[in-house]
């Protein structure tokens, strides 16, 4: 078997770092100078750090430091063939003990779809770590009602058949990743394929993948609405950090009410920027707004450029 590039032609230049978790070694990329502020970043399912790539350089060059893990199961991290791990607060536990062990400062959390719950697992119990916030697409709180799930997801939910469409036929990359959760399909090209490919080449690999789909609480009851439900409490703790939230109007799994509904009671000074032509992967749809957007927010609370101690 061909060894796989990392770099995907020159797309991740990164240099792999290693935690090693109680269930696994999980990758991280730490860029930019040592006492540059924070900026951690923190994805969801099916991606892995690499849907950060965009943030990375002009945050590094204007002086910020980014953290950008995989979770287990993900990106370049261990992929155990274990359900039981992938459970929701097993993946925020293990964040938090990698963020823990580098001992971070003034950070600033982006966080998107299941990176929003689990970083924000994070943050709520280190509140005195963070200074600001950055909200895309995700959730953090319990469901107020019955969740209507699309098709695709109930049946990638049922036993047997979301293994063969998840596992098998690794459809919820190719079909939803490459599809639906994209609408600028041009933006498709080899190298970003082949990097969201590559972390999952076997069946028994796409484990994490099937599990966070399973984890999708569909009403208010059970184990992992009770987890979002105690993240969401803890919000109260943030609730004076700068916040900024980039939501994608076109997302059919976080809809346009989840921001005015939620999102922004619990924060209602958030800088919001609505992106109306942007799907559920937004780093891919819209980097080149939300970024400046973002560096705008950094400027804001920490003061122009003066991103490290050292300037």
């Amino acid at each position: 078997m061909t060894a796989v590039d990392w770099t995907f032609g020159g797309t991740w230049p990164y240099a792999p770092r290693w935690f090693e978790s109680r269930d696994g070694k999980m990758h991280y990329v730490d860029e930019g100078p040592r006492d540059g502020k924070p900026v951690v970043m923190v994805h969801g399912n099916p991606t892995w750090g690499y849907l950060y790539r965009n943030f990375i350089p002009p945050l590094v060059e204007a002086g910020y430091r980014c953290i950008v893990p995989d979770h287990l199961g993900f990106g370049r991290s261990d992929k155990p063939d274990d359900a039981e791990i992938y459970q929701v607060p097993r993946h925020a536990e293990r964040l938090d003990a990698l963020l823990e062990s580098l001992g971070l400062h003034d950070a600033t959390l982006v966080c998107q779809d299941w990176g929003g719950p689990t970083g924000l697992y994070w943050a709520t119990r280190h509140p005195d770590r963070i200074a600001a916030l950055c909200v895309l697409n995700t959730l953090a709180h319990r469901p107020r009602r019955k969740v209507e799930l699309p098709l695709p997801v109930r049946l990638f939910r049922t036993p047997g058949v979301g293994e063969v469409m998840v596992k098998g036929a690794h459809l919820y990359v190719r079909g939803f990743l490459f599809g639906a959760g994209i609408m600028h399909k041009g933006r498709l090209d080899t190298h970003m394929r082949a990097a969201y490919l590559a972390p999952h080449p076997t069946y028994s690999s796409r484990t994490a993948i099937l599990v966070f789909l399973r984890e999708i609480p569909a009403d208010a009851t059970g184990r992992v609405a009770d987890f979002m439900d105690r993240v969401e409490e803890g919000l109260q703790r943030l609730e004076d950090k700068p916040t900024m939230i980039a939501w994608a109007m076109k997302d059919i799994a976080f809809l346009p009410e989840y921001l005015d509904e939620l999102w922004l009671k619990d924060f209602p000074d958030a800088d919001v920027l609505r992106i109306p032509d942007a799907g559920h992967y937004l780093q891919e749809d819209a980097y080149e707004r939300i970024v400046p957007k973002l560096m705008a927010h950094l400027g804001s609370v920490f003061g122009g450029a003066e991103a490290s101690a050292g300037r």
